[in-house]
């Protein structure tokens, strides 16, 4: 319980996390620490669970595939919208949607 608990803990910000933040290069931060952190630290606990035997051996392999699986794909997704055209929503863009287009600091 030493490592899903907080493994738990993780998926769920990382979830909230998805869904809440504001642009895609900042949910995909979010869903790879997800994946990465999360699943992790409950398959690491779930190999304390099973002892050693073939299943702590298999997760072991899941764990391997995950942590160099999800980083990858992060960034081949970034990469992909990027080549699309889209842009970081960057801290002046979300000041500019809060003001109504008119930032006071770029005057």
């Amino acid at each position: 319980w030493l490592f899903m608990i907080p493994g738990c803990i993780f998926l769920l910000i990382g979830g909230i996390g998805v869904l809440r933040l504001p642009d895609v290069f900042t949910r995909m931060h979010a869903a790879g620490i997800t994946d990465t952190l999360g699943a992790g630290l409950i398959t690491v606990g779930l190999m304390f669970v099973a002892g050693p035997n073939l299943v702590t051996g298999k997760l072991v392999l899941m764990l391997l595939f995950v942590f160099f699986a999800s980083p990858t794909a992060t960034h081949a997704l970034a990469q992909a919208a990027l080549s699309v055209g889209v842009e970081p929503q960057l801290e002046e863009d979300m000041r500019e949607e809060a003001t109504g287009g008119t930032d006071p600091s770029r005057t």
